[in-house]
């Protein structure tokens, strides 16, 4: 294993993918030989990451300043699981793109369609370092996602032969494939490991008699190809700016590429965090609040919002409620409704499920032995709104989000964005 090469091809890739990508379709490989070089390397950093994150760091709860840990045990068995599902989900995808490629006017290639999906995967890899720190590893993760995209819609042609007016197309697909893999992938890490279960989303995908795919404006294909398009408009005024040599204006140009690229075509600030203590009230529902802190985070060119507050209730009982604007990064959230994400499992003791309502993804929680639920929202593909804690009964998690100011806080879904 030569790791000057992996670094350098690791740099090249994620600086310069335009010249990149030629050099890469041309290179004599192997499935073999790219797993062993490169593909069992990378994949290795996000499981570690998480080893490390869940069961030697913790995960702090809000409000209460309790570190939970992952017994070491199971956090090795979840981190075994999660790499090997991994490893066969580069491949599973890499088949389905090599599959498609006919239908896109491409060439077949088991190689070159491995190639494409692992070098394009290497930024979410790379990202996966910064994961130890959970607002930073949000941010870099939603970033990495939209340079993946990126880079796939870049190296499409030259792996795969598709002309470049089809390129977004095929990113599509392959984007939204990748995403119910993904969920799949999860929900079977989950079940094995005992770290709770996730069901499979369902799909929704426009494909004609003949299997071509012909994505209009409003389908779901349509404006995931228009996506990738709008972040190859971003990527040209990164090209300028590396162009002028001023450094200065090359980190701003890729802030605002990403910015863009996250906010769906447009770049977002969020919310300060003044804005968003208002729809935080003194009482909710007869509880009366005790606790409140709200922040605002930024990194690269993109920005986050957060408020938190504990109401407290008869016999030591608390609602915890936390508010979250993603910001720049409200076009990633479009994503859930795309993917039609939606699920549904049962225990002996609740449930746990997942819905769209007209609109809005909804997700709910409970557990009846402990009393103990959460219910969540989210509004205008940009803001979370969740509710929880222990209670009689989920209905009382429903009504505490309901008596809030949904309404205006979805009615400042456009405020800080900047268009062009």
């Amino acid at each position: 294993m030569d790791f000057a090469k992996l670094i350098e091809r690791v740099k090249n890739i994620l600086l310069t993918p335009k010249t990149e990508w030629p050099v890469i379709a041309a290179e004599p490989e192997t499935v073999a030989g790219l797993y062993k070089n490169y593909i069992l390397i990378l994949a290795a950093i996000p499981a570690v990451i998480g080893f490390i994150q869940g069961s030697l760091i913790g995960t702090t709860v809000p409000f209460v300043n309790i570190t939970v840990k992952i017994p070491v045990g199971a956090g090795l068995v979840q981190m075994l699981l999660v790499y090997g599902l991994s490893l066969g989900l580069i491949y599973v995808l890499s088949l389905i793109v090599d599959a498609l490629a006919p239908n896109f006017g491409g060439e077949k290639s088991q190689v070159q369609a491995l190639k494409v999906i692992a070098y394009s995967w290497t930024p979410s890899w790379i990202a996966s370092i910064l994961g130890i720190i959970p607002l930073l590893g949000i941010l870099a993760a939603l970033a990495a996602l939209v340079y993946c995209i990126y880079l796939l819609y870049l190296g499409l042609p030259h792996t795969m032969k598709v002309p470049q007016e089809r390129s977004g197309g095929y990113t599509a697909v392959t984007i939204i494939l990748g995403l119910v893999l993904s969920i799949v992938v999860g929900w079977v890490a989950a079940m094995f490991s005992g770290a709770g279960a996730y069901s499979a989303a369902a799909m929704q995908g426009q494909l004609g008699a003949s299997g071509v795919v012909a994505p209009g404006k409003d389908d779901t294909l349509g404006q995931l190809q228009a996506w990738g398009q709008q972040v190859e408009a971003a990527g040209k005024k990164v090209e300028a700016a590396q162009a002028s040599g001023n450094a200065e204006a090359q980190a701003a140009a890729v802030g605002q590429m990403l910015g863009a690229a996250l906010g769906g075509g447009v770049q977002v600030e969020a919310l300060k965090p003044d804005a968003l203590k208002p729809f935080l009230p003194d009482t909710l529902g007869g509880w009366k609040r005790t606790e409140f802190s709200a922040e605002q985070n930024g990194a690269m060119g993109m920005q986050m919002s957060v408020a938190k507050a504990t109401y407290a209730g008869d016999g030591g009982r608390a609602l915890h409620v936390e508010i979250t604007d993603v910001g720049s990064a409200k076009g990633l959230l479009g994503l859930a409704g795309l993917a039609n994400v939606q699920s549904q499992r049962e225990t002996d003791d609740g449930y746990e499920k997942t819905w769209n309502d007209n609109g809005r993804l909804v997700s709910e929680k409970w557990d009846g032995r402990a009393h103990h639920g959460a219910y969540s929202i989210i509004l205008g593909d940009r803001f979370t709104v969740e509710v929880s804690g222990t209670v009689d009964s989920v209905d009382q998690l429903k009504s505490a989000v309901a008596s809030l100011d949904l309404a205006g806080l979805e009615a400042l879904r456009n405020q800080g964005v900047k268009r062009g």
